[in-house]
């Protein structure tokens, strides 16, 4: 009888040794299913469960991508904090670049017509200008005929003289007479500086003037030189 108990005690153990042994290979078993169930889970939801393994994935990327500095030991916190450089500030642009710069405008000269002053016998006015031959352009300082010119767009009358016109000859003899006062009546005003004395109100066919220098008039000077006539006498000798 005690043989018979002692053979009960010691199959005891062996029964629970089977139960672990079958309990432990029922525990792979058991996880593959649960791993086969849920990767057939994620595959019918992989549309939404995908955007969360992506941002996790950028996250992590981007955490191993930035480099950070290294704390050493026997730094302090603050020392640590004071020895990271600040991002530059980037200066504002100035405020010429932001606008256009704005327009300046050109004022518009016009042109200043000279306004003769009047003359009288006792305020002469002396002209000292250089002269050519009167074109088809403006006549500001030229010489027209031999008893006229422009003094400053002015049309001058020789008041003490009459001499024959170029346009106006009514024969060679006068036009060479014509030609010859309108050249000497040239070279006397560019010779130098000259006196003009009013003879009268300027009207339409021009100022009339006793043009001088030294005390000699321009017009007793052409007529001496046959050039011209005293005013009001007979023309019909230029043609001979």
């Amino acid at each position: 009888m005690a043989r018979t108990a002692t053979r009960g005690r010691r199959k005891a153990p062996a029964r629970g040794k089977s139960k672990a042994s079958s309990g432990g290979g029922l525990l792979p078993w058991a996880v593959i299913g649960i791993a086969a169930i849920g990767g057939i889970i994620a595959h019918d939801h992989w549309k939404s469960i995908q955007p969360m393994f992506a941002g996790q994935s950028a996250s992590m990327t981007r955490e191993t991508a930035e480099p950070r500095p290294a704390v050493r030991k026997d730094v302090s916190p603050k020392q640590v904090a004071l020895a990271t450089p600040l991002p530059k500030a980037v200066p504002p642009a100035p405020q010429s670049q932001l606008l256009p710069p704005a327009t300046i405008p050109t004022p518009v000269i016009q042109p200043v017509k000279a306004v003769p002053s009047p003359l009288t016998p006792a305020n002469p006015e002396t002209g000292t200008v250089a002269f050519g031959y009167c074109g088809q352009g403006a006549h500001i300082n030229c010489v027209g005929d031999g008893g006229v010119f422009w003094y400053k767009g002015e049309k001058i009358v020789i008041a003490d003289m009459a001499s024959p016109v170029v346009d106006q000859a009514r024969c060679d003899g006068e036009r060479r007479v014509a030609f010859a006062a309108k050249s000497r009546l040239l070279a006397l005003l560019n010779a130098g500086p000259f006196t003009m004395n009013a003879a009268g109100k300027a009207e339409p066919s021009g100022a009339p003037r006793v043009v001088s220098r030294d005390g000699r008039s321009f017009g007793a000077q052409l007529i001496n030189e046959g050039l011209a006539r005293k005013p009001g006498a007979a023309g019909g000798a230029w043609c001979a």
